[in-house]
């Protein structure tokens, strides 16, 4: 502990907050809650047992900052806005944010649809999920189509054409056609009442459906389809299977178990839904779940980012003062229990088994991305003579095709990772033809000045490394730009690719092992990079293209295109579109809209 930690321990106030440590460079390495900040933050410096993890975050730390909030609800989510901006290293969750498969129904729809999505809305509609366990969302959709004649597809129906006819699934008896008006809305209300009833968990009306149908379909010798409803069946038996008895079936929990390691911690959450286990989440987590304020925060941070669908938590540990509050602000209004007894204390015990398993095998896991990554900077800025540390790592690279549609993509990495959100396109406007270092002069230039206005979140910060995929004359353009803009003391190194050979700024080349994490670090964010160049200009390229159709209908120009893709958003919702809504477009001629219909329905 330095002098400067040791004097603002004694100043710490006895409030609710959030605290800030910041290793050597001043980077932020965690943020925590505390209900109280005097007690909460001495304990990492004062005597007593701790274990490695709080030791490694102590060890990092130089000074700390504190802000004081006005209760307890106040810190916790200051602490989220926090941590989801600076990401700090302690704080993350040692893995990739899944973001598992749901069911959506919208019941404020007419004809509302089932469709499988992986990020929930406050929207008023119904969800149901996650599935993971035992049966895919692609064969829960097949069960639910073979059982419920409910639409496929996804057209608005108040927009479509009275020439539209039913599509195939109506014809073979797996839709009503809402979309012709076969069915009233109330009699679909009724059909997708029984589908909800489905997915609460009663599973009887389904089974003898699907059963009635193989029988019928056996009978008329139709062996294939008959097998087809036999393997749905069977679909069908492996949700059934985990079917939690004891428990009725439209209840929906969210189990949690949390073991404790030397080098990290393991939650595991536990998905019960309609009475059935569908899903196992188990998550290594960098900093320690064994304070009530820690635990806590993980929880309510888990919560942003996988929105609450249960109506019950119930913990293998005694449940944080202000858990059920904390959850409430967003929007979740849920019970949360420590069972002692019964079948909910065979849930949580099952949740700490899972947990306890996974952290048995976690410390290589956790060991293994610590070297791919923050061990893997590291180990780059030694080997290029960096004096700090690489915590933002930037990668740029060009793509066209003979000089046309030319792009430029930046990709991000922190301490080692992706950060996908802070990736950033451009378009290249001053050069002309074929030239790859012009090109790279001018993204850089564009990116300096974004980093003066600083409007975009994405380039306020100064990178510690930029990466360009080349040699050394794309590293001296490089350079340039740098120069121009005065940001040259940046370290600047290139990739390139026929040697994989690191090229620095005075020309030298460091040839690296291809086992080495540091060279496999670059390979990644140079690969990354490309590919999202690629991606970019693959899509100009193609929007180009459909633009150029346009412009052959007579009558056709660059205004109306613009004025086209503003009204219907894409080429193909132009295509859909009607004479009547072609005609609505401001400025078109009743004449050109229906040259616009005839190119897109001529026989």
């Amino acid at each position: 502990m330095n002098d400067k930690i040791r004097v603002k321990l004694q100043e710490l106030p006895t409030s609710p907050g959030v605290y800030i440590m910041r290793d050597v460079a001043g980077t932020i390495v965690y943020v925590g809650k505390a209900t109280n900040l005097k007690n909460r933050v001495r304990s990492y410096f004062h005597a007593g047992t701790k274990t490695e993890k709080t030791m490694a975050l102590v060890d990092k730390v130089e000074d700390f900052d504190y802000i004081i909030c006005n209760s307890e609800i106040d810190a916790l989510m200051l602490e989220n806005t926090l941590i989801k901006k600076h990401k700090p290293h302690y704080n993350i969750l040692l893995k990739d944010d899944k973001l598992y498969p749901f069911l959506r129904i919208d019941l404020k729809e007419d004809y509302p649809q089932v469709t499988v999505i992986r990020r929930l809305k406050a929207d008023g509609a119904k969800y149901f999920g996650p599935y993971m366990i035992g049966i895919t969302t692609r064969e829960m959709m097949d069960l639910l189509h073979t059982a419920f004649p409910i639409r496929h597809c996804t057209h608005n129906l108040a927009k479509l054409p009275a020439s539209h006819r039913p599509c195939l699934n109506y014809h073979i008896g797996q839709c009503l056609a809402p979309c012709v008006g076969k069915i009233t809305k109330e009699e679909y209300r009724a059909v997708i009442a029984d589908v909800i009833d489905f997915l609460h968990g009663n599973d009887k009306k389904v089974q003898d459906i699907l059963t009635a149908k193989m029988l019928a379909a056996s009978e008329n010798e139709d062996y294939e389809t008959a097998l087809a409803y036999k393997n749905k069946l069977e679909t069908l038996e492996k949700m059934v299977r985990h079917q939690v008895v004891a428990l009725p079936k439209d209840f929906d929990l969210d189990v949690w178990g949390v073991a404790y390691g030397a080098a990290c911690d393991v939650a595991a959450v536990l998905s019960v839904r309609g009475g059935k286990v569908v899903a196992i989440d188990k998550i290594p987590v960098a900093c320690g779940l064994d304070d009530p304020d820690s635990l806590e925060s993980f929880i309510y941070r888990y919560y942003t980012t996988h929105p609450m669908v249960a109506d019950e938590l119930v913990c293998a540990f005694e449940v944080p003062a202000g858990l059920e509050q904390a959850l409430a602000t967003l929007g979740a209004k849920v019970r949360a229990v420590m069972p002692q007894q019964g079948v909910r204390k065979q849930l949580a015990d099952m949740a700490v088994n899972n947990a306890q398993e996974y952290l048995s095998r976690s410390g290589e896991v956790v060991t293994r991305r610590e070297n791919m990554t923050l061990g893997a900077a590291e180990q780059l800025a030694r080997t290029i003579g960096m004096s700090g540390t690489i915590r933002r790592m930037e990668c740029y690279d060009i793509s066209h095709i003979s000089g046309t549609n030319k792009v430029g993509s930046m990709v991000v990495f922190i301490d080692g990772e992706k950060d996908r959100a802070m990736y950033r396109h451009f378009r290249i406007k001053t050069v002309e033809g074929n030239n790859d270092f012009a090109c790279m002069q001018e993204v850089l230039t564009r990116r300096l000045e974004h980093l003066k206005e600083g409007e975009d979140v994405s380039f306020r910060e100064v990178p510690d490394l930029l990466v360009i995929d080349g040699g050394i004359i794309q590293v001296e353009y490089a350079l340039r730009a740098m120069q121009n803009e005065g940001y040259d003391r940046t370290f600047v190194i290139g990739l390139a690719k026929r040697e994989e050979t690191i090229v620095l700024r005075d020309g030298r080349e460091i040839k690296l092992p291809h086992s080495s994490l540091a060279l496999q670090l670059l390979q990644r964010i140079r690969d990354e990079a490309h590919r999202f160049a690629i991606t970019y200009h693959r899509h100009l390229r193609q929007t180009n293209t459909l633009r150029s159709k346009l412009l052959e209908i007579d009558g056709v120009g660059e205004a109306t295109v613009k004025a086209l893709y503003r009204e219907f958003h894409s080429f193909d919702g132009i295509a859909a579109a009607t004479v009547e809504q072609l005609e609505k477009v401001p400025s078109l001629r009743k004449a050109t809209a229906r040259k616009i219909y005839d190119y897109f329905h001529a026989d």
